[in-house]
């Protein structure tokens, strides 16, 4: 018995025999699957599985974190299919690796961005360099708290780290942040962490799709895009509730008059008077600018269910699944209801 596998870049649909791996199969049908150790140690043959089931035997943490696990990364030398499959390599600029570091910092800059957001700076004292790509997340732990998930603000090459933290309703850390933080306090920064990151080879038109302090990373891949010479249209939209949220504003429109190819749009959901700007949700703003948007790139970061909206509109639009990369932010209580929800 075998299952039948359609590789996404292969024309030919691919007979695995049960209890074959994919990777064991497609060497076999001459197929130039990208592969390298083929134990499951090295990760060259990582791969989305788009559709069906496979059983993954045993392989290294290194080669597949558990979070690109649970986003639908596998591992194709060790991906034994459990019925018929699609599955597509991940091409190179989808493949990144970045030593993990746990450095100690200090803290140098502390200020109210809104009344609710903080932006924090790092300054590196110890145990770098540390090396990432514009959209990954560190792992904070600061003085006596437990450690939280923050997204780089900064870009790869600066010397000072930027954080940007909401103030969350009786959350314990968040709390600490903004009364008890100082100037000079030790911080232990571990990472990169994170999946959500530029593909700086796409050579399509990028939407970059920000909520709340989902706009640090979002921030950090639009500047390294523009940076880095990217000449293709690069849409960024800003979604907060009321005026009272909005910041950074002058830095992006500064951005916006110097790079003709980028555009900046900020989106109130439930402002508290008659304004200017754009209202409503700011997966229908998006949708009302762009009948098709095929061949784009999404970057898409904020809080859960505005990053499953406008995902769910994006892929209405033609922007396929594997070209939308999101970071949803759930605080700790939300994580627990997830918990006992599942």
């Amino acid at each position: 018995m075998s299952f039948t596998v359609k590789i996404r870049q292969s024309d030919a649909p691919l007979a695995v025999e049960m209890g074959d791996t994919i990777l064991t199969a497609a060497l076999a049908a001459d197929i130039d699957y990208p592969h390298g150790c083929q134990s499951g140690n090295c990760g060259a043959c990582k791969s989305r599985l788009h559709a069906g089931e496979v059983e993954m035997s045993p392989y290294s943490d290194y080669a597949l974190t558990d979070e690109e696990k649970d986003s639908g990364l596998v591992l194709a030398c060790r991906a034994v299919p459990w019925s018929d499959c699609e599955i597509a390599w991940l091409e190179q600029d989808e493949v990144i690796s970045h030593p993990l570091r746990k450095l100690d910092c200090k803290v140098v800059a502390l200020e109210h961005m809104t009344h609710d957001i903080a932006r924090l700076r790092l300054s590196i004292e110890a145990h770098g360099p540390f090396e990432f790509t514009a959209g990954q997340y560190a792992r904070l732990h600061f003085p006596g708290q437990p450690p939280r998930d923050y997204s780089m603000a900064s870009q790869p090459n600066e010397e000072i780290l930027e954080f940007h933290i909401r103030m969350v309703p009786d959350g314990e850390v968040s709390s600490f942040v903004y009364q008890d933080l100082k100037l000079g306090d030790e911080v232990r920064v571990e990472g990169p962490y994170g999946i959500s990151y530029l593909r700086e080879k796409h050579a399509g038109p990028m939407v970059a799709l920000a909520g709340g302090s989902g706009l640090a990373p979002v921030k950090s891949i639009v500047e390294a895009a523009l940076a880095a010479g990217a000449e293709q249209p690069i849409h960024m939209y800003f979604g907060v509730r009321a005026e009272q949220d909005v910041y950074l504003e002058d830095h992006f429109q500064a951005l916006a008059e110097k790079h003709a190819n980028f555009s900046f749009e900020i989106v109130l959901s439930e402002p508290e008077s008659a304004t200017d700007r754009r209202c409503g949700y700011l997966a229908d703003i998006m949708a009302d600018d762009f009948e098709d948007m095929d061949g784009s790139k999404a970057y898409l970061a904020g809080p859960p269910v505005m990053v499953e909206t406008c995902v769910g509109k994006l892929k209405e639009m033609r922007v396929r699944n594997e070209d939308c990369h999101a970071d949803a932010f759930y605080t700790e209580a939300e994580k627990a209801k997830l918990e006992e929800a599942s």
